[in-house]
């Protein structure tokens, strides 16, 4: 990844701010984006204390104009892109029956809206440098979790997106890459919307024993380099789970519906 320039949205907290750190070690050239600017700059300042060249920018990825404006800022500091990784997201907990409505276009917005965006401004830096575009999903993206309908369903829909994009551009030497992590020990449950839209506050889930986000970041830059298509962590919430809900559908729902009923105040049971 040496001097390689890569931009990460959502990168001032989590798997973003983990990749940033993974990238800059590796001697990429990172360009940082997010809405917290105070926190892409305390990165910023500690990564070129490490040596490493670092961009910062503000953005909002549910605005358009701003996805556009944060790829020519890239490429006017750097003179090419290399790879964008599209991992802005944001998480929703509760039942569709008490959900407004509104909960749903929002998390569509960051997750979905958010990756079209970038990636639509960035694509043709990307053919020019024959570069990687990655989405960081979620198992949600192939399987249904009960109480995240909004979430699922933007997982689903990048990985659709991203998977034609892969397509369209197929003789064309682009690198499209989709990356689903398992449960993540970051801070996007904290800020996961409840029915009414408000952050949920305190995780639910226990995330100690949870994957770090330094190992999935590391995970991540592994697959950009190896250039694979998919990948999928975590063994049994992850491959295992993806296998069986093609030949064991009904048992992958069951088994899906057991696990999210049994977190604390789960919105079900």
């Amino acid at each position: 990844m040496r001097d390689k320039v890569v931009i990460i949205t959502g990168a001032s907290s989590g798997i973003g701010k983990a990749l940033a750190y993974e990238l800059a070690h590796q001697g990429a050239k990172v360009v940082l984006a997010a809405r917290n600017i105070e926190e892409l700059l305390h990165i910023e300042q500690d990564l070129r204390q490490q040596g490493a060249e670092v961009l910062s920018v503000r953005t909002d990825v549910t605005k358009e104009l701003a996805c556009k404006e944060l790829i020519e800022q890239a490429y006017a500091r750097f003179g090419r892109i290399d790879a964008l990784i599209n991992n802005a997201g944001i998480s929703m907990r509760a039942l569709l029956e008490d959900l407004e409505p509104a909960v749903l276009r929002k998390v569509m917005d960051v997750n979905f809206w958010g990756t079209v965006y970038c990636s639509k401004y960035a694509l043709p830096y990307l053919l020019e440098s024959k570069g990687s575009l990655v989405g960081v999903i979620s198992i949600a993206g192939f399987i249904g979790l009960p109480g995240r309908t909004g979430y699922a369903a933007s997982k689903f829909a990048v990985r659709g997106f991203l998977n034609t994009v892969r397509i369209e551009n197929m003789k064309k030497g682009l690198h499209v890459m989709v990356a689903a992590p398992g449960f993540t020990a970051s801070n996007i449950r904290k800020t996961a919307l409840n029915a009414n839209g408000r952050q949920q506050g305190e995780s639910p889930r226990n995330e100690n024993k949870m994957m770090t986000a330094e190992k999935c970041a590391a995970i991540i830059v592994k697959g950009i380099r190896k250039r694979k298509r998919e990948i999928i962590m975590t063994f049994v919430e992850g491959k295992l789970a993806v296998f069986l809900s093609k030949w064991l559908p009904g048992l992958v729902d069951r088994l899906s519906y057991s696990l999210m009923a049994k977190e604390p105040d789960s919105p079900f049971k």
